[in-house]
Parts: structure tokens; C-alpha cells; sequence
């Protein structure tokens, strides 16, 4: 049997290690994780070998709370045992962040997965208030591998001079930045992808933004 479909054949990886199959799907490999790693819920396509998944909700009470306050958060499922899982997100594109000591604030649906090395709580983005829709990211930090979703092929600003992004188009960036949220003087100017927004996250300092080509998925139209 001959096809190009058999390009796509299963990648090697080594133990414990998260490992791209492709741009759309990631591989972990469990052995030499600590016994277990932490998903987004429902993202599991594929699996091999013994491997247990248990529901593990917004990652302790303390999250919970603050999930069910601000909204933000993430429906996580632990996953242990030994063998391979495979995980992907509506078929958006993935990428691997390996922290070395530092922190980084992501947007919350756009986690994928993470070793349990890595330490994580939900935080206030400064300057945001209310108003301006009170902008809760996740702040995570510590040694391990993030795995991050985007939906469209994203771009890396290094900020070293002031940037605005539009909120919902801000995958993640350094928490050395200084936050502000920034409103736009004219309500009618449709400035960005969306709707003529009102307010956009503005950026100082010296670090990255990660930039989304999208403001995500499409919210489906009701009948």
C-alpha cells in the first residue's frame, strides 16, 4: 500500500518528553514524567498503553474560585500511567515553550498541556479593570514544557517600544512587560478584527508578545 497519507507516520520520542507529530498534534510521552502531566479536557485524540485520565477541574479550590470569579481558567484533566497520548485542539496549530526559571503570562484557552513541574495561578492582568472587561490571564513559571495553541500561524513582537494588541488576539507574553489597557478614543473606528473594540492591551518594557492571526475561533451562529 502506497500514499502520501504514510509521511505522517508516528515520531520518535524520548521518555517523558512532549513531542510534535505535526504542526497540529502533539505526542507526550509519559515515562519520566513524574507519572503524569496535565491536558486541557477533551483534547485527548489518541492513546497507547496504560494510561489513566482523571478529571481535575480548574487545578484546586483555590483556582476554582477564582476561575468561577473572573472566568478565566482551564478545564484540566490530569493524565497518568505509562504509555503515549496524543493531543490536539480543532486542529489549531501547536507549539512548545521550554521554561528555564522563567515566568509567562498565557491566555488560558490557549493552553494545550504542561508538565507538572511547572508552577501556575490565575492573575489579574494589570491595569485591567471591569470596564475594560477585567482581563484575567494565566501566569505560569518554574522548569517545564508548555504547550500552547494558536488558531492561525501566530508572530513573536519583541516589544521594546510601546505595543497594543487587541485582547483577544494576545496568546501570551513576558511578565517582565508592564500591562496597561488601552481605549480607543473614537468607538466607531474598527481598528482591530473585531467590532470597533474598545480597549486593547498595551505592552512596555523589554520582553515578547505572541500575537495570534485571529481573535480564535468563530462563535457558532444560532439557527
Amino acid at each position: 500500500m502506497r500514499s502520501e497519507l504514510f509521511h505522517n507516520t508516528e515520531r520518535a520520542a524520548q521518555p517523558g518528553s512532549f513531542v510534535l507529530q505535526n504542526p497540529r498534534m502533539l505526542k507526550v510521552d509519559l515515562a519520566g514524567t513524574g507519572g503524569y502531566f496535565f491536558a486541557l479536557q477533551g483534547s485527548m485524540v489518541a492513546y497507547q498503553g496504560d494510561v489513566d485520565f482523571a478529571y481535575e477541574g480548574a487545578g484546586g479550590v483555590a483556582k476554582l474560585l477564582k476561575k468561577a470569579l473572573t472566568g478565566e481558567g482551564m478545564s484540566l484533566m490530569k493524565v497518568s500511567g505509562n504509555g503515549d497520548v496524543f493531543l490536539a485542539r480543532d486542529a489549531d496549530e501547536i507549539f512548545l515553550l521550554q521554561l528555564e526559571g522563567e515566568s509567562v503570562t498565557v491566555s488560558g484557552r490557549n493552553v494545550l498541556a504542561f508538565e507538572s513541574t511547572l508552577g501556575w495561578d490565575i492573575n489579574r492582568v494589570e491595569g485591567a479593570s471591569m470596564l475594560s472587561g477585567g482581563l484575567f490571564n494565566t501566569t505560569f513559571s518554574g522548569h517545564g514544557v508548555l504547550a500552547i495553541t494558536t488558531y492561525g500561524t501566530p508572530v513573536v513582537l519583541n516589544v521594546d517600544v510601546p505595543t497594543y494588541v487587541d485582547m483577544q488576539s494576545a496568546v501570551l507574553w513576558s511578565t517582565s512587560l508592564h500591562s496597561t489597557i488601552r481605549k480607543t478614543v473614537r468607538l466607531g473606528a474598527m481598528i482591530g478584527r473585531g467590532s470597533g473594540e474598545a480597549y486593547q492591551l498595551g505592552l512596555q518594557g523589554q520582553g515578547i508578545v505572541v500575537v495570534q492571526a485571529s481573535e480564535g475561533h468563530p462563535v457558532p451562529t444560532q439557527a
